[in-house]
């Protein structure tokens, strides 16, 4: 019984967050993910009573999907280069797989901003900012890593939350559209650790 419990739990899951997805939270109906997970409407309130409870599981499990490497890798035993060009094949690979995400979670967030501030505490960026300043020399100031962190994030999920501008734009489509993000791995990396070996020697863009 419990494990027809947890399929069922499984079903309604997968079911909300594909129309969650699709239609945001305003626009989608409790039918429409009963009927996309296959059950009737009075069992899906069974297991979740209303939609704004549904959709608050749903959003939290999405939006660490998102992130949930992205601190965990820059704290890895490797040298930064390579935590780099990691991040980079690692993330892209995962926003091909997920291309509503971005958008999905953008959107959700400009309507309801208390999302952000829960979103927020679960990411920890104040680990990722000091990972950052252990693993690039010198002393920078926290202005200018916080502007690094904003960076390495826009490079990847960009291109896909901004999709149909980047297809009309380059007149890409498709496969077309698939190679370039596929480039975007090498150059994001590439373009980061070349603005880092250009900064060796200066004062960097921002001081405290």
């Amino acid at each position: 019984m419990l494990q027809e419990e947890q399929l069922t739990e499984e079903k309604i899951f997968s079911a909300a967050m594909e129309i969650f997805e699709e239609k945001g939270m305003t626009g989608a109906r409790m039918q429409d993910i009963a009927d996309r997970a296959g059950i009737n409407k009075a069992l899906l309130h069974y297991y979740f009573r209303t939609k704004e409870k549904l959709f608050e599981v749903v959003f939290d499990k999405l939006a660490e999907k998102m992130f949930e490497k992205f601190a965990a890798i820059f704290e890895m035993d490797m040298q930064f280069e390579e935590k780099i060009i990691y991040f980079y094949r690692e993330h892209i690979a995962f926003l091909q797989k997920n291309e509503k995400l971005p958008v999905f979670i953008l959107v959700e967030v400009a309507r309801n901003p208390e999302l952000l501030e829960k979103f927020l505490k679960k990411i920890e960026f104040s680990r990722i900012k000091e990972s950052l300043k252990k693993d690039i020399p010198g002393d920078i100031p926290d202005k200018e890593i916080a502007h690094l962190m904003i960076t390495i994030i826009s490079l990847s999920v960009f291109p896909v939350a901004a999709r149909p501008i980047i297809e009309g734009i380059l007149s890409l489509q498709g496969e077309s559209f698939d190679n370039f993000l596929e480039e975007r791995k090498s150059y994001s990396s590439k373009f980061i650790l070349s603005a880092l070996k250009n900064r060796e020697g200066s004062e960097g863009l921002q001081k405290n």
